[in-house]
């Protein structure tokens, strides 16, 4: 889809020098990959809430010791 919309200069610099992109159009579908892949953990872990019991690396070595 093209769309008509207006970045930033120094912004879009520091993205393609972040993202190795080699092309405006490279680094701008690198960031929405990105920014959609974080949105998507987020919501994820929202949804698997946090683990009272969890164990820890130091219980897990003992385990896999046993």
């Amino acid at each position: 889809m093209k769309t008509t919309v207006e970045i930033p200069n120094e912004e879009l610099k520091q993205l393609i020098a972040f993202t190795g992109a080699k092309t405006k159009k490279e680094a701008i579908n690198a960031a929405i990959k990105s920014y959609n892949k974080q949105q998507r953990l987020l919501a994820l872990s929202k949804k698997l809430g946090t683990f009272e019991n969890f164990i820890d690396a130091n219980e897990l070595d003992q385990m896999r010791a046993e």
